[in-house]
């Protein structure tokens, strides 16, 4: 089934969502870096790079439908300066809560429109977006514990630190 225009559009918002994520991760990354945060900073970055996973699976479905993906405007980060490790992963959550809700409302429009085809891969995301939300609400949760004291932040650190690498290209 060829996508409607309709929903070509909104495939293509998706696409442009998941990009602007990984810029919003970019950023956090340079917050947390100013923190002298650098395991809190290589998460993110690789967070970023998931970003650009996710909208990759989404320009190959565009695509393998016969489709042109086409990737929209992109406005800078609205990310403030000189954030605490709370607040970077507070915003984090916030964008990970809009990118879910995102695909929820696509999730929609392709069940109102008979689109089958789209449930799998919809699926795929609907679950990995509650496990980024999880993921990044624990870090809020465990940052919120340990306030300001210095060597809470930094065992933390240290295991987001450890995160392991991954590529935004398929294997």
């Amino acid at each position: 089934m060829k996508l409607t225009d309709d929903l070509l559009q909104k495939f293509n918002d998706q696409i442009t969502l998941e990009l602007e994520a990984s810029i919003v991760y970019r950023q956090l990354a340079i917050s947390a870096d100013n923190l002298d945060l650098s395991g809190m900073a290589e998460w993110l970055r690789r967070q970023a790079d998931e970003e650009i996973v996710h909208a990759n699976k989404f320009i190959d479905h565009v695509t393998d439908r016969g489709a042109h993906a086409q990737i929209g405007a992109i406005n800078a980060p609205t990310v403030g300066k000189d954030l605490s490790a709370l607040q970077i992963f507070q915003a984090a959550l916030a964008h990970e809560e809009k990118v879910s809700e995102a695909i929820r409302e696509l999730y929609r429009a392709t069940d109102a429109a008979g689109d089958l085809n789209a449930r799998p891969l919809l699926n795929w995301f609907v679950d990995e977006q509650i496990e980024e939300e999880a993921t990044v609400s624990e870090i809020v949760g465990q940052l919120e514990l340990v306030g300001d004291d210095g060597s809470g932040l930094l065992r933390i650190d240290q295991r987001l630190g450890a995160r392991p690498v991954a590529t935004t290209e398929p294997a």
